[in-house]
């Protein structure tokens, strides 16, 4: 099994602060970070959201206006070196440039490839490119180099540090959550407004997804696919997808096949996390995303359903939209959730089966 840093890739909503939760648990063995990319990725010289690209103040505001991709990666070296497994949960599109853009390498991360950190071999660079200067191609004429195949502003031989793991949910329930963030009275908190369709997210899921799988980071055995599928082989990655709404149906069961995936032993005492040294501990984790993450940090524990969720038609949920948000509303989540559906039962295919 490898010992490589987990990185469970998701997108918005899916359930994924619930997930981190369980393996807050495991402090002694495990250091968890939360969504440590999106610092360069709002925040940092190297931006690629454009959410707050003409807010400089809140930039400043947020602590991380001088985050990189490559201080980043240092915190996550950091937290290693301490001897502990590293588990980061973080969101796919801070990796892969929004808008279906071609990638150029974070220049940060770049720049260690010119100091001869890695191997230049497969970097192919244009004329008159700039390390120094922003992500090439979103908001610069001057792009970075770029890796072919490589859809993310990572470099391969980076990538390939990290085991990679995959959390969904299905966009009929994802999409509304994250709307209703981005209104008030949560809006306030969370100061992500508009709703922006381009930060579903599950595009870039699924391409990041295509590329581990395509390029042999995880693959091809499949976890959790039921007897008689393949194992894989030693030093072999598994493709793990997690859906969350079987996670919340059947906790133990899917975790104990995702910790198996992952080279980690499964207790039931992951499963609870009711004292005030773990709930301080969340806070601290969440608190640079307020309004996000308030049912994951006020939990007690990971019990299954009492109920498995009931099925709703098409119809019946966009009434429901209707209802809360209004008609405009109901139609701007109807269609991006419409947008996201093929994406995920794609995805949904290779999830762990209950």
């Amino acid at each position: 099994m490898s010992n490589k840093p987990v990185f469970m890739a998701t997108h918005p909503r899916a359930c994924s602060t619930a997930f981190e939760r369980v393996f807050m648990t495991r402090r002694k063995s495990l250091a968890t970070i939360h969504e440590p990319f999106g610092d360069a990725y709002y925040f940092g010289p190297e931006r690629m959201g454009a959410r707050f690209e003409n807010d400089e103040k809140s930039r400043e505001e947020s602590g991380f206006a001088d985050s990189t991709y490559n201080s980043v990666l240092d915190r996550i070296e950091g937290e290693a070196a301490q001897g502990k497994r590293v588990f980061i949960k973080d969101i796919t599109y801070y990796l892969v440039p929004p808008e279906k853009q071609q990638a150029h390498l974070a220049p940060s991360l770049h720049q260690l490839h010119k100091r001869g950190v890695g191997t230049d071999s497969n970097i192919s660079s244009s004329e008159g490119s700039n390390a120094a200067a922003v992500l090439g191609g979103y908001r610069t004429s001057s792009p970075t180099p770029t890796e072919p195949d490589n859809p993310t502003v990572v470099p391969r031989d980076i990538l390939e540090r990290f085991h990679f793991t995959f959390l969904i949910r299905h966009p009929r329930y994802a999409i509304p959550s994250y709307y209703r963030c981005c209104i008030p009275p949560l809006v306030e908190r969370t100061h992500f407004s508009p709703f922006m369709p381009c930060e579903a997210g599950y595009d870039e899921l699924r391409t990041l997804f295509d590329y581990c799988k395509g390029t042999g980071l995880v693959g091809p055995a499949v976890c959790g696919q039921g007897e008689g599928a393949a194992k894989a082989a030693p030093g072999e990655v598994e493709i793990c997808v997690v859906d969350a709404d079987d996670l919340l149906d059947d906790p133990e069961g899917i975790l104990r096949q995702y910790c198996d995936s992952i080279g980690l032993d499964f207790t039931k005492q992951m499963l609870e996390w009711d004292s005030e040294e773990a709930h301080e501990f969340a806070k601290e984790q969440f608190e640079k995303w307020d309004g996000f993450h308030d049912d994951a940090i006020y939990s007690k524990d990971l019990k299954p359903r009492k109920h498995k969720r009931q099925p709703k038609s098409d119809e019946e949920l966009y009434s429901e939209w209707v209802e809360k948000y209004g008609q405009e509303a109901a139609d701007t989540i109807k269609q991006t959730v419409e947008d996201n559906v093929e994406t995920y039962e794609y995805l949904k295919q290779f999830a762990i089966k209950l």
